[in-house]
């Protein structure tokens, strides 16, 4: 099988997703064909893999909120000496040509395994996580959020749960960072006006379109990563960061209904877009008034759930 090949099924299969989690499922699949390719490339060029290693997804990846086109985030942990450093982002520059062969657009801000800050050994990335909490700034505590929502995709899932564990010590012994990673995330786009009508991009190539990630996803994700630091839960995907709160936190049965349900409405108004740029949007004009309504409530409900969590954050977990 070549990346020729994968792309080839990926264009046959991609429509044939039926709903949001079957849609992941198969991004699952198809990238991890794509890194296990890339590997059996890299050992053929360069050897066998010189140390325990564990390659891993980010972002909407990371947390299984993919739509049906999405671009690379991803790095690899490795449990060895810097030596290795350039077997791994070999392998790292691999899978990304690899995934771009496939159909997945390279990374902006370049979070891809074939940069040098995001492969590391696992003693640089325990160093890593600390520097960018250390630092607090705005761009830092990017990188970490982004790091954070992170899972294994192929390799040893424990080297990705101990740097991990560095976060919750680190938190445990500086709690006032926790204030800093609500004010991080804590700007919410607009989606809806003074007049409780819905604000669409008013200029450039998506006049009349809403981005449904930043207005109506973000505070959602934002305000379940920020709970999942503040218990010590290490678990990427958004839903399943709300069933391991939900015990705890009885407020958040009505919005991982939501959320659940916001989930299907993206999927059901992009499942059809024809390139990664449209995945975010959703034209006014293709809602119906129901639909509108619908959007609405979850970009209301979303900004809820952020000032709830942030609440819980003061009262629980920046002053231990």
């Amino acid at each position: 099988m070549s990346y020729e090949d994968i792309r080839k099924w990926r264009e046959q299969q991609i429509h044939l997703q039926m709903d949001h989690e079957q849609l992941n499922d198969f991004h699952d699949d198809l990238m991890l064909k794509t890194v296990q390719l890339a590997l059996e490339k890299v050992k053929v060029e360069q050897g066998e893999v010189p140390a325990p290693f564990a390659f891993f997804l980010m972002g909407s990846a990371g947390r299984r909120e993919q739509s049906i086109w999405s671009d690379q985030d991803h790095g690899i942990i490795f449990n060895g000496s810097e030596q290795h450093q350039a077997y791994f982002q070999k392998l790292g520059t691999e899978i990304v040509d690899g995934l771009e062969i496939v159909g997945y657009e390279r990374c902006e801000g370049k979070v891809m395994a074939s940069e040098s800050r995001w492969t590391k050994s696992i003693e640089d990335w325990k160093r890593q996580v600390s520097d960018w909490l250390d630092e607090e700034s705005w761009q830092s505590l990017r990188h970490f959020s982004t790091f954070f929502d992170s899972r294994v995709l192929l390799g040893e899932g424990k080297l990705l749960e101990d740097v991990k564990q560095v976060t919750f010590s680190y938190i445990q012994s500086h709690p006032e960072i926790m204030n800093r990673l609500v004010d991080n995330v804590g700007f919410i786009q607009k989606g809806v006006g003074v007049f409780g009508q819905l604000l669409p991009q008013q200029s450039g190539k998506r006049t009349g379109q809403i981005n449904i990630k930043t207005t109506a996803l973000f505070p959602y994700v934002n305000a379940l990563r920020l709970l999942v630091l503040c218990n010590h839960i290490m678990k990427a995907p958004t839903l399943v960061r709300f069933a391991a709160l939900k015990e705890k936190y009885s407020f958040l049965s009505e919005y991982h209904r939501l959320f659940e349900s916001l989930l299907a409405f993206k999927f059901q108004f992009t499942k059809d877009v024809t390139e990664y740029e449209e995945v975010h949007y959703i034209p006014l004009k293709k809602l119906s008034k129901k639909d509108k309504q619908e959007l609405k409530e979850y970009m209301k409900k979303g900004a809820e759930l952020f000032q709830q969590a942030k609440n819980t954050i003061e009262k629980e977990c920046s002053k231990w």
